[in-house]
């Protein structure tokens, strides 16, 4: 069960096998169903997830249902709300499964014992908070200098393994356009070749 996970730290820190065996004894092994929610908007994120197995959403509403799709998270990624995870603050944003999920999951008060007694998780966690961070910043600058289709062969070039896993509606939303529209980049890349 942990050896995915233990591969993935390990390209960033070495354990000691004391170290690893603490490390496994704060992760919490999850199975959840396609469609439930791990998060929903208004509850306080108790967890950060690796995936193990499924695939994952993250989304916001805004106040007429419309949804902002953040990001789908596969095996071998991390999951969760950074600011109501790290804050302890109500969540402004869902965080739901889109397959058949595995997970492992650390809790707040799990994570903050681990970095005292092993601080060189704080090296790991900064690598992905970083990593989270320039892949908000060129979401953002994709969508005020890119067009739709251009941030449609972006998301199929970065996200091969996710394009066949994810319904059309939900790759528009995370594009910024309608699904109609999506339709029609689509439609009009397909006559072009």
């Amino acid at each position: 069960m942990f050896e995915q996970i233990d591969q993935f730290v390990s390209r960033y820190i070495t354990l000691s096998p004391e170290e690893q065996e603490l490390f496994h004894s704060l992760l919490q092994f999850r199975k959840v169903k396609k469609k439930n929610f791990l998060l929903k908007e208004g509850e306080v994120c108790e967890f950060e997830a690796y995936i193990l197995k499924g695939c994952v959403r993250t989304y916001y509403e805004d106040k007429q249902g419309t949804e902002t799709i953040l990001t789908f998270a596969v095996e071998g990624w991390w999951v969760g709300d950074l600011d109501s995870f790290t804050e302890q603050k109500p969540a402004r944003m869902f965080i739901e499964t889109l397959e058949d999920c595995e997970l492992l999951t650390i809790s707040y008060q799990d994570k903050i014992a681990l970095f005292e007694k092993i601080p060189k998780f704080e090296k790991l966690f900064r690598h992905l908070i970083q990593r989270a961070l320039i892949t908000l910043q060129q979401r953002f600058y994709a969508a005020v200098t890119q067009t739709a289709e251009e941030r449609y062969v972006a998301f199929l070039e970065k996200y091969p393994d996710v394009v066949q896993r994810v319904p059309q509606h939900q790759i528009a939303r995370y594009i910024g356009v309608s699904p109609e529209f999506l339709s029609k980049v689509r439609s009009s890349m397909y006559r072009k070749g």
